[in-house]
């Protein structure tokens, strides 16, 4: 005998996230209708808004098919109630998020606006911790020299150790969530090898396929492609950074070939943003709800991004205000706590959606979903 159960707080929680009337869906089917990223087969999202109608927690997380969407919209645009279906599955993504993240404390700070004093604090107690340990938690003289105010060996040393430790927690919850996308939709048949579906799916990931097929907001397409490849060439140029500190080739000049990579991802991620921004303020009807997760998100990469900047130009420019150089100190510090929320926090924050999107991908690939 087929078993209901409810959960009305998630119900609620769901319809306030999202912003949709979700007792206004009639189930017409028009969203799954106009998906063409939808399977033949159970397609989504209209099982996904039953669900959310009925608030079955169990069957909304852990549910591979809320990640084979890329919230182009087009649900939204046809659905004839406006409950804005894109919006929901938006929600439920946050959800699993909140829902797996490991430790779940560190989800809630990072979910709610009341708490973001405490996420601000946990790395700036963390990094004046670290530099008192270094005994170099004060401004230094002469020229500019970040090295100087936090040691290369303290500085990579202490952030690949926490970065490690903070993956590690989250992984557990990825092995959670993999487990319950078997439980929610399960194989129909023979179940190919993860490994064996890896670079398709990570063509897919990089050649933004799945957004192709979006008709109604195409340019979001080209917006994720500039911030995404922008982020993993600042990312390579970083590792490289911390290689040339062991090879005497670090600072680097400004016309290092590196250096110049570095600055021209800038200007990719500052171009991509700017479209995502725009589109979220001015395109509302298509770009649906922009929740606190999108602009914590959206502002943290915007600020890390233009720290570097500015921490760049404090360096080669030495910086002073009135012979006192410690603005740029200020500025490396800020751009350290900026690069904690992007990296560090990962798991917790909209962006862990690049993990959970890759784990169900390779999911649905092997089980013939996609």
């Amino acid at each position: 005998m087929l078993q209901v159960k409810p959960d009305i707080a998630f119900k609620k929680e769901l319809g306030r996230m999202s912003g949709a009337s979700l007792n206004q869906c009639i189930q017409c089917g028009n969203c799954a209708a106009v998906c063409s990223l939808a399977p033949p087969e159970r397609p989504f999202p209209s099982k996904e808004m039953l669900w959310a109608g009925w608030g079955l927690k169990d069957r909304l997380l852990g549910n591979v098919d809320v990640w084979l969407c890329y919230q182009c919209g087009d649900c939204s645009r046809y659905c004839p109630r406006n409950v804005r279906p894109a919006d929901v599955i938006a929600a439920v993504r946050q959800k699993n998020y909140l829902h797996y993240a490991r430790p779940r404390f560190m989800g809630t700070i990072l979910s709610r606006p009341a708490l973001l004093p405490v996420a601000i604090l946990i790395p700036v107690a963390v990094i004046i911790l670290i530099l008192s340990l270094a005994g170099t938690f004060r401004i230094p003289e002469g020229p500019v020299d970040y090295s100087k105010f936090f040691p290369h060996a303290w500085l990579n040393s202490t952030f690949s150790l926490i970065t490690l430790v903070f993956y590690g927690m989250a992984f557990y919850g990825l092995v959670r969530f993999r487990r319950d996308m078997k439980r929610v939709i399960p194989a129909p048949g023979p179940v190919k090898r993860p490994v064996q579906m890896l670079l398709p799916v990570l063509g897919e990931i990089f050649s933004h396929s799945g957004f192709s097929n979006c008709e109604s907001n195409r340019l979001r397409k080209y917006a994720h492609m500039l911030v995404i490849f922008g982020f993993g060439l600042l990312l390579l140029v970083t590792l490289y950074a911390i290689v040339a500190t062991f090879t005497g080739d670090y600072p680097m000049s400004f016309r290092n070939p590196f250096k110049i990579a570095g600055n021209v991802a800038s200007l990719m991620i500052y171009t991509g943003l700017g479209i995502m921004i725009h589109q979220r303020l001015f395109n509302r009807r298509v770009f649906g709800k922009t929740g606190y997760p999108d602009w914590l998100l959206l502002v943290s990469i915007f600020l890390l991004t233009l720290s570097g900047t500015l921490v760049e130009w404090a360096r080669f420019g030495n910086w002073t205000i009135h012979g006192d150089n410690a603005i740029a100190y200020y500025l490396y510090f800020f751009h350290l706590v900026a690069v904690w929320f992007v990296i560090i926090f990962l798991p917790y924050t909209k962006l862990g959606h690049m993990v959970y999107r890759t784990t169900a991908l390779l999911y649905a690939r092997s089980t013939g979903r996609k």
